[in-house]
């Protein structure tokens, strides 16, 4: 790789875009980590984890997806987090750390976590998780854990500037980075220098917080290689405006001299919302970060690339053609398309992880260029198979029309679940479905959906647990453009039975998968 410089940067000259390698076939569960069962009120990295992974195991299955593991903020979204790189402190474990001797078990019992087993109880797991972790962090020996302490050299990178970004978030109240004082709100030195010094103990414990974040997540995942189970893990292309990289790389976004953005993120009008979907991330500096080499980017997909085995870039299409809504605007209706930066990122990130996957979650305008690039890098698309029924007999959701590259799922995180889906289709989109799956009964519709996808030449099918159970509207994991009730619904004990993985199994095995 050639270098040159152009006005102190140094400039690399991109390699042509490697091609990635087909997904072997198979097939696997979505289920957010926040939706395993828990007695404390939200799945962890526990025992139901690991029990999880032998269902996985034992329904003959290769994959877990588990959409992103960030902190959550706002509407309780993962694709909203506090920090690109950061983990979720709501899935350590209170069991292994009772095991580790660092709370008492009296100390989680005592707690009232929700009232369902089938629903997360945000609130209650705000007011009360954080005030177990800060005992299990006053109860451990991390100043004198030499393991702990090179986690947090080898993060630096990140780690120091969320950790002082969450204590000062936490001295104001929660309150979003652009409302605070405009001292530390520009991050002006002597600012920066003051709050690191007034907030280093509680940076210490949100340091702490991502070491045990991070090492219970190493041993599920070590667990799942040795079952030959791989990990798919979701990253949105856009951090939130909220967030500490937007508060510290102000220089990556759009912003203006204030540190505020000029444009935010979203799509136009769809099938989700008539006004579009108002997103209000902050957009990415194209030109800036392609002169710096893309190193944010780098450093993000090669943080991504140690945790899991195969990444999912959520809104792929943005790389190559972006949305932009003028900052404040009420809704996305008035934005306007502009140009990504197209293969010259795929490549960086190619290079930054090396022999680690890349799924492409390409919904949305798929132009030309989308097609072109994609099939140049190799990523496999998506196929929605709740798409496929308006009786369009061109439509490229029909199983007919599924080619070896790409990844066969029912609908999204965001869609309606299999059951419900059926349910409140209109009679003719539920007998174009009829005709599709060869069946004269609509209670027959799911499982010969999912047949379907296991008979299909696409190399990976992926179906949400709540398909398998064939649950309605009432297991959705998420509604678009609404807020509250999202990402809560929950696996009960026993939900992911042997009968079930016995019934997968078998079409995992009669398919080849």
């Amino acid at each position: 790789m050639t270098e040159r410089i152009d006005k102190g940067i140094i400039l690399k000259k991109q390699e042509p875009l490697k091609k990635q390698e087909p997904l072997k076939r198979g097939s696997g569960t979505l289920l957010p980590v926040a939706s395993l069962p828990s007695k404390y009120g939200i799945g962890t990295f526990g025992k139901s984890a690991y029990d999880f992974i032998d269902f996985l195991k034992n329904s003959k299955q290769k994959y877990w997806q588990v959409l992103p593991l960030g902190p959550t903020g706002y509407g309780d979204s993962p694709y909203q987090s506090f920090s690109a790189f950061a983990g979720n402190p709501y899935f350590i474990d209170l069991e292994i750390l009772m095991e580790e001797g660092l709370i008492e078990r009296e100390d989680a019992e005592a707690v009232n976590w929700g009232d369902t087993q089938d629903t997360v109880d945000y609130l209650k797991i705000y007011e009360n998780r954080f005030d177990i972790l800060r005992k299990a962090f006053a109860n451990s020996d991390h100043k004198e854990d030499q393991d702990y302490l090179d986690f947090c050299k080898e993060n630096s990178f990140w780690l120091n500037d969320y950790s002082l970004y969450m204590g000062i978030k936490e001295h104001f109240g929660g309150i979003e980075w652009l409302k605070w004082p405009d001292d530390i709100r520009l991050r002006k030195p002597q600012a920066v220098e003051s709050y690191s010094k007034k907030f280093e103990e509680e940076s210490q414990f949100w340091n702490f917080i991502q070491y045990k974040f991070t090492r219970q997540f190493q041993d599920l995942k070590k667990y799942a290689k040795n079952n030959k189970i791989e990990i798919i893990g979701d990253i949105p292309i856009y951090v939130a405006l909220d967030s500490a990289d937007a508060w510290v790389n102000t220089d990556q976004f759009q912003m203006d001299e204030d540190h505020r953005p000029v444009i935010v993120a979203g799509v136009p009008p769809d099938m989700f919302s008539e006004t579009g979907q108002l997103w209000g991330n902050p957009i990415y500096d194209w030109d800036y970060m392609k002169k710096n080499n893309f190193d944010w980017w780098r450093k993000r997909m090669k943080y991504s690339a140690s945790l899991f085995d195969i990444i999912r870039i959520d809104h792929f299409i943005g790389i190559i053609n972006y949305y932009a809504i003028e900052y404040g605007s009420k809704t996305a209706m008035g934005g306007e398309w502009k140009k990504g930066p197209g293969e010259d990122l795929l490549s960086a990130i190619n290079e930054a992880t090396g022999d680690t996957l890349i799924i492409a979650e390409d919904l949305g305008v798929v132009t030309k260029e989308v097609i072109r690039v994609l099939k140049l890098s190799g990523y496999p698309g998506m196929r929605l198979m709740q798409f496929g029924f308006d009786g369009n007999p061109r439509n490229s959701n029909l199983p007919k029309y599924f080619d070896a590259n790409s990844v066969v799922y029912p609908g999204t995180h965001d869609n309606e679940t299999l059951r419900g889906y059926f349910e409140n289709a209109s009679d003719k989109t539920r007998a174009n479905a009829r005709k599709i799956l060869r069946t004269k009964r609509n209670r027959d519709l799911v499982w010969l959906l999912i047949e379907t996808a296991f008979k299909s030449r696409a190399s990976t099918v992926i179906f949400q647990i709540q398909d398998y159970l064939e649950l309605d509207n009432r297991a959705r994991t998420n509604i678009p453009s609404t807020i509250g009730g999202n990402w809560s619904w929950r696996l009960v004990p026993g939900q992911a039975s042997s009968e079930l993985g016995q019934r997968i199994a078998k079409l995992a095995e009669k398919y080849k998968r």
